[in-house]
């Protein structure tokens, strides 16, 4: 676990800017005429999960000289609570997450998350998020153990129930645990765009876009990254959806570097297909990917697949 050295200071920051979106919020005429109704139109709505699953994964180099087996066994428990009405919706969250390997060669894991969140309804068509979180022991491009805070905005724009746009804009500060040799430091932008297209209830193609970036004076950690993923999700009951997707992602780290001297650059594609069954409030999800990595590093040069099942209850 990295420590935050300058979390007090960060943490004061991100929660001040998020304290001033929300006052801006208040300032508009629909959060105006909710204040004149809080008595009767705000509702508490506290919710729990909890959720065991399994997974199975491997990967290896096109000679099979280096095998990575990716075994394990995961458990999360998470707890929110929600305060909206009609036209806003504060959500506050916290959730973890437990990986126990099942390879003795490698450590057990763990991941927290805190969320603070508000969706603003500006008009029929547009919605605005404000969203401030921090990571513990978060598994990132650059490192295996981060902390992060992280703050963003999103704008929803859907003039009608068969077109939705989403954009996010995210600045994240991350300290990287470095174990003996101390504590760095990065941070960078990150945008997201998607697209999602209705064709029915639980009926979808989407496409999402992301390009981000971490700059750190450590040259280990700094890179770009850009990816674009396009998905289909269709509906086998009321309870059931199967949505297959192929995603491509590129990454160019600042100053790591192969043999002859350039700068690492690495290639991912990844087709994989997800199950999602919801009866009531059991939740069963499975997913399965075949994962292709080529590089300009050759013992970056794999491909393997990787295997989930998770079991949940929404309490």
């Amino acid at each position: 676990m990295a420590q935050f050295g300058h979390l007090p200071r960060r943490l004061t920051a991100v929660c001040a800017a998020f304290g001033l979106g929300m006052a801006a919020f208040a300032s508009t005429p629909a959060v105006a005429q909710s204040a004149k109704l809080i008595e009767t139109d705000w509702e508490l709505k506290p919710s729990a999960r909890v959720e065991f699953g399994a997974v199975s994964a491997e990967t290896a180099t096109r000679d099979d000289s280096v095998i990575v087996n990716g075994d394990a066994f995961t458990i999360r428990a998470q707890a929110a609570i929600v305060i909206e009405d009609d036209n806003t919706r504060i959500r506050l969250e916290a959730d973890r997450i437990e990986v126990l390997r099942l390879d003795d060669e490698r450590d057990d894991i763990s991941r927290d998350r805190i969320t603070a969140e508000v969706n603003q309804e500006v008009s029929e068509t547009v919605e605005v998020q404000l969203r401030a979180r921090y990571y513990d022991d978060l598994v990132t491009a650059e490192s295996t153990d981060t902390d992060e805070i992280q703050g963003s905005v999103r704008v929803t724009y859907e003039p009608e129930r068969a077109h939705r746009v989403r954009v996010r804009g995210s600045w994240r500060e991350r300290e990287y645990d470095q174990g003996t040799g101390g504590q760095t430091e990065g941070q960078g932008p990150r945008v997201d765009a998607q697209y999602r297209h209705r064709l029915g209830r639980y009926h979808y193609v989407t496409v999402d876009l992301r390009a981000e970036s971490i700059d750190s004076d450590d040259p280990r950690r700094g890179y770009s990254r850009e990816s674009a993923k396009v998905s289909y999700t269709q509906p086998i009951t009321p309870d059931l959806r199967v949505r297959p997707a192929i995603q491509y992602l590129r990454t160019h780290f600042d100053e790591r570097l192969n043999e002859f001297g350039e700068t690492r650059r690495d290639e991912l594609v990844v087709p994989e297909v997800e199950m999602h069954w919801w009866p009531g409030k059991l939740r069963v999800e499975a997913e399965a990917k075949y994962i292709f990595s080529d590089s300009n590093l050759p013992a970056r040069v794999r491909e393997g697949y990787r295997l989930t099942l998770s079991v949940g209850y929404v309490f």
